[in-house]
């Protein structure tokens, strides 16, 4: 499955398309990082990385992941 990594420096996040079902929760979280209106959609140095851990702790479908 593919899977896409945007990175800060310090951890990267795992974006798999094919699992995302669009609850919305990243980007009415952290609406700095997540704007599906760009590219790049995922800006993770537009946030620190506990918020960005703890919001992807949120992800229903699994779709983002913390490497």
């Amino acid at each position: 499955m593919e899977t896409h990594e945007y990175s800060n420096g310090e951890i990267t996040i795992l974006w798999t398309p094919k699992k995302c079902i669009h609850s919305g929760i990243c980007v009415q979280t952290l609406p700095k990082v997540y704007n599906p209106k760009d590219r790049p959609w995922i800006k993770p140095n537009n946030a620190t990385t506990e918020e960005l851990i703890d919001q992807v702790s949120k992800c229903p479908s699994v779709a983002l992941r913390i490497k």
